[in-house]
């Protein structure tokens, strides 16, 4: 017997490779944290920008705050790079001047964001109280104060169902024909999808105008959840599709492997695991159309009283109540149509929050069933 053979076996089990993807969400990125010199470059370029900005204001006799920022943000580019060019490299430096143009962007972003709301805020919080939201136009004259807002939120909230019940149940189908059935007919119907999500808002409203309308039956709410619809359609078909596509092919093919058909595998495995985001793309859908005014005013003409019935006579929504007290040449009137642009954001908001939830609680169930 040789030495070799005597040599005790290591046992030790040998650990398995890791999926790279599961790798990269156990080591979540985080960002270079900035040293001090960079630190002390950035604020020497913001100084420069705001010192550069206002001399040629006081040079040029500009008063515009526009026109300052601009002069400000490009000023405050420029210096960034050149600083970092002489500190260091040309590389870091466009490194440095691209990273500072991603960050840029995103804060204008956030600031006018941010200034719309605020703005709106503003001006509508004034006239927003419990007598606001629960009366109505009715007895109000266009010089007349008072008034409220309850039967265009009743309207809203009639249409948006309509248009919901109508759309989201053939959006979802149409995103399941597009992902999971590919037919023959898919390119078609996906073209038709593509060419519908740059539909404007007035085209839809035209056309049900011209086939519900003139034919008679009037206008309605009915014929407003009609127009919005055609508008919720192509957002709920794509975001639906793009939902299905996070579903792990390995439930697809586990379902087929233990002999169901397809149809069977989608409405039994595929559906119900993509429960969440399609929750989330019905909502996306609803928050896009519910701010769209030109449909309404072309299908329902708006009221200025409470009606319960979307299926006989004018109604009015949130958009085309802002929209006619905006044209109202009392003061009063104009601020009660910023309080209902407020309870319209204010909707809004609610949709996206509650789309986002929604969203990431789906995300957490699909990751762990992994």
């Amino acid at each position: 017997m040789s030495l070799l053979d005597e040599r005790p076996v290591d046992e030790t089990p040998v650990p398995e490779p890791q999926d790279p993807e599961l790798i990269e969400e156990q080591v979540p990125f985080r960002p270079r944290a900035l040293v001090r010199s960079e630190r002390i470059e950035i604020l020497l370029a913001a100084a420069a920008g705001v010192t550069g900005s206002g001399v040629m204001c006081l040079l040029f006799d500009w008063t515009h705050v526009l026109t300052f920022a601009i002069w400000a943000l490009l000023i405050f580019l420029v210096s960034i790079y050149l600083l970092a060019r002489d500190s260091q490299s040309p590389i870091v430096a466009t490194d440095r001047l691209i990273t500072t143009l991603v960050w840029t962007s995103g804060g204008i972003a956030v600031a006018v964001l941010a200034w719309m709301l605020g703005y709106v805020v503003v001006k509508g919080i004034a006239g927003l109280n419990y007598e606001y939201l629960t009366s109505d136009m009715s007895k109000v004259g266009p010089l007349d104060d008072g008034g409220g807002v309850f039967h265009a939120l009743v309207g809203t909230l009639e249409q948006m169902l309509i248009a919901s019940v109508l759309s989201i149940p053939i959006a979802i189908l149409t995103a399941v024909y597009l992902h999971e059935i590919r037919g023959r007919l898919a390119g078609i119907v996906r073209f038709v999808i593509d060419a519908m999500s740059g539909l404007p808002s007035i085209v839809a409203g035209l056309f049900i105008y011209t086939v519900w309308v003139l034919q008679g039956r009037g206008p309605s709410g009915l014929a407003a959840g009609l127009a919005l619809a055609i508008l919720m359609i192509p957002t709920v078909t794509r975001t639906a599709e793009e939902m299905l596509k996070t579903i792990d092919d390995g439930l697809r093919e586990s379902a087929l492997a233990l002999g169901a058909p397809q149809w069977r595998s989608v409405m039994q495995v595929v559906l119900p695991t993509a429960r969440s985001g399609l929750i989330t793309a019905s909502i996306l859908g609803v928050a896009r159309a519910v701010g769209e005014t030109a449909p309404v005013l072309l299908t329902a003409f708006g009221s200025s009283s409470i009606n319960w019935s979307p299926f006989n006579g004018p109604q009015a929504d949130l958009p085309l109540y802002i929209y006619q007290l905006l044209r109202q040449p009392n003061p009063a009137q104009i601020a009660r149509a910023w309080s209902g642009a407020l309870v319209l954001v204010l909707l809004v908001l609610i949709l996206f929050v509650l789309a986002r939830v929604i969203g990431e609680r789906g995300a957490r169930v699909r990751g762990g069933s992994r």
